[in-house]
């Protein structure tokens, strides 16, 4: 009797065998998809796009939005030569805007608007806010996309179960998921890889690849360091406070006795930093 082992079915015969049936889940279907990149019938950006309308399906706004704490928001009290400075800073095309707190969003203020208020002297801007769209955190990402098509509106502020504001989501913050981020340099998947070392055990020489989204606790557990979690939770959040805006990528700054470097960033929030400890502090501790 034979005991060998089969041969393993080549991958056009597995294709055959599953184009013969319709997948019977989804981790079958993500078999075939993975099956066909090695294979060189689809490319990396196309499968990863694949994936990202996958998992849009299956997401919520509450893991994308941009926090409460994170929002630009326009104050419509503000006298209108305080406003434009702000978003010729933050750079956004649209804005939340409250009415002195910003759990009191009344409309969506579009920096066009503001501009061309500048050009009529009767023009009054709390006129001219455009309606906001309010979202339960818990709305799944493929329904918001097809609400933002068919509404024409690119951005919905967030409401918790309690009715205030949790943060805001826009149209780009969707796509993203499925466009963007695709074989980036600087992207690592697991949970437990927030903070990875890239020191060659020199402490004088101590460099961190850091997620924005890392609690600062976890931070200060991997760094040695003390940083305060009472304002923020997060490593994005003391950095863009630190910075006084959100930083674009490649823009520095020290906190205490480190230097944070971000590697990756867009108009609205941090995704990744580098965190190095300065030269100075690092002598001390040796």
């Amino acid at each position: 009797m034979d005991d060998s082992p089969l041969p393993r079915p080549s991958f056009l015969e597995r294709l055959t065998s599953w184009l013969s049936r319709e997948p019977d889940n989804r981790e079958e279907l993500l078999e075939l998809l993975h099956a066909a990149y090695e294979n060189d019938l689809l490319d990396a950006d196309a499968l990863a796009m694949i994936e990202g309308v996958m998992q849009v399906s299956e997401m919520q706004v509450r893991e994308i939005m941009i926090p409460r704490a994170q929002m630009d928001v326009v104050d419509i009290n503000d006298p209108r030569d305080e406003i434009l400075p702000y978003v010729i800073e933050t750079a956004h095309s649209r804005f939340p805007a409250v009415d002195g707190d910003r759990d009191n969003v009344i409309g969506i203020l579009l920096a066009k608007d503001l501009l061309r208020s500048f050009s009529e002297a009767d023009f009054a801007l709390r006129d001219q806010l455009r309606p906001a769209i309010f979202i339960p955190e818990s709305k799944r990402l493929n329904v918001l996309l097809k609400e933002f098509r068919a509404s024409r509106n690119h951005i919905a502020i967030v409401v918790d179960e309690y009715g205030g504001v949790a943060g805001l989501v826009t149209i780009e913050d969707v796509l993203e998921q499925i466009v963007g981020d695709i074989e980036d340099e600087y992207d690592y998947d697991e949970a437990e890889d927030n903070i990875i070392s890239e020191d060659a055990g020199d402490v004088r020489e101590a460099v961190w690849r850091v997620k924005a989204q890392t609690e600062i606790g976890d931070l200060n557990q991997a760094l040695g360091a003390n940083f305060t979690d009472e304002e923020f939770d997060t490593v994005g959040g003391l950095v863009t406070h630190a910075f006084g805006r959100v930083p674009k990528r490649g823009e520095s700054l020290e906190i205490a006795a480190y230097r944070f470097h971000v590697l990756r960033a867009d108009s609205r929030r941090l995704h990744t930093l580098r965190v190095e400890r300065l030269p100075q502090t690092s002598l001390q501790l040796g």
